[in-house]
């Protein structure tokens, strides 16, 4: 058995802890492993290094991806999906095990319903918004970063009797802020599943300031809209998969909160810090995991699925299922945060 493996899209923290589980178990059962580097590109390319056990045995505190990664799209023009099944044939591969996002998985979904090319998917998300999996690896890490960072600019909000407002990464879901936002004891949280009433975040910070608290912390969804509004995005460019560049709209919420409270207000955009830093243990555990349950499903010959996590336990959905639905903001965590919003 020969697989080859790539990470595709933003990278988080444990990406090597995958690629280490998988290295180790296909080695453990007499097989070889590649590593295509900077995503689908190097899949189209060629580029690849070799890998084993002793080369990966040392990553797995590390973040980021040793393979590097690119949003590059097989399917965004003619001919390109073909390079990369001629590159599997001249690397005379066995199977291909994608980690990504919807993105990267959905590009290997097509590859294997298009060619009947042997891929696997490995979800792999910051904003914890893949479908078919209960927890994607770096969502807890970047959750202990946000915490980290809020915890920091709560004292100097208190300090100089500010809000903070804090935007964090979620473009279509709030998984983040949410979580972020009950770790944080958020004075307010706006995710992108609840339209964003300013005049009642407004009225709270009021409120909360006449009965004596000094500050206050808002957290914020990068996809989080005020009433009629659009997303607000850096500029009007887009990726290979069509998305445009969020951010900004904290720095819009800090300006009307300042103008309709008469409080200082500050913003702060946490942007790629989330993405970085050493796995937290739950998320080397569960890369781990992942890695070691895609080699089996590779070694097995069970092709066109992706590993999950269910509950405490690994199981195999299939591709096509796993991607192209987004798993957004359960209403119930919402629910119990607003025991604190109020």
């Amino acid at each position: 058995m020969k697989v080859a493996c790539l990470t595709g899209g933003g990278d988080c923290p444990g990406l090597n802890a995958v690629i280490r589980g998988l290295v180790r178990t296909i080695h453990n059962a007499g097989g070889q492993t590649i590593g295509l580097l900077e995503g689908w590109r190097g899949a189209i390319e060629g580029n690849f290094i070799e890998l084993d056990p002793m080369k990966t045995d040392e990553i797995l505190p590390v973040g980021g991806t040793i393979l590097g990664s690119s949003r590059t799209n097989p399917y965004k023009e003619p001919g390109l999906a073909e390079e990369v099944v001629k590159t599997f044939k001249k690397l005379d591969l066995d199977c291909l095990v994608a980690i990504g996002g919807d993105d990267t998985l959905g590009v290997a979904s097509k590859l294997y319903s298009d060619f009947n090319l042997p891929t696997i998917g490995c979800p792999k998300t910051i904003d914890n918004d893949l479908s078919s999996t209960d927890f994607t690896f770096g969502f807890d890490t970047c959750l202990n970063t946000v915490q980290d960072a809020v915890d920091k600019l709560r004292t100097t909000a208190e300090s100089h009797r500010r809000v903070m407002v804090v935007e964090v990464m979620g473009r279509h879901a709030g998984w983040i802020t949410c979580f972020a936002g009950i770790a944080c004891s958020a004075d307010a949280i706006l995710v992108p599943e609840e339209e964003v009433d300013l005049d009642a975040v407004c009225q709270r910070l009021k409120d909360r300031r006449a009965a004596g608290k000094t500050y206050g912390i808002v957290m914020v969804s990068e996809g989080a809209k005020l009433k009629g509004d659009e997303f607000i995005t850096k500029d009007a460019e887009v990726d290979d998969f069509g998305h445009v560049s969020l951010g900004g709209i904290g720095k819009r919420v800090a300006k009307l909160i300042e103008e309709k409270t008469g409080i200082e207000t500050r913003d702060v955009t946490l942007g790629h810090l989330q993405r970085g830093g050493s796995p937290s243990a739950y998320d080397r555990v569960l890369g781990t995991r992942l890695g070691i349950h895609a080699a089996r499903l590779a070694n097995n010959g069970d092709f066109g699925k992706m590993v999950a996590l269910r509950g405490l336990h690994i199981v195999a959905v299939p591709l096509e299922e796993a991607v192209g639905t987004m798993r957004t903001l359960y209403p119930e965590f919402m629910d119990e945060a607003r025991e604190f919003l109020t």
